[in-house]
């Protein structure tokens, strides 16, 4: 269970910042070159609030754990 806390904080943390590298192209802070995948932007800010919550989500669990 000790090993456990430490894996939910990193993956939360490193969800939370590719939901907000995502929110931030899809708001048009971020710009990707023409050749990229990322190019629908609305859906792409969508998809990183998802991912965001599920990050902050995974980080509030991991600091529940004793």
């Amino acid at each position: 269970m000790r090993r456990l806390r430490p894996i939910l904080l990193a993956v939360g943390v490193m969800l939370t910042l590719t939901g907000l590298l995502w929110i931030g192209q899809g708001l048009g802070y971020v710009h990707w070159p023409e050749s990229s995948f990322m190019l629908d932007q609305r859906r792409w800010a969508n998809y990183g609030s998802i991912v965001a919550a599920f990050g902050l989500l995974l980080v509030l669990a991991g600091r529940r754990l004793r």
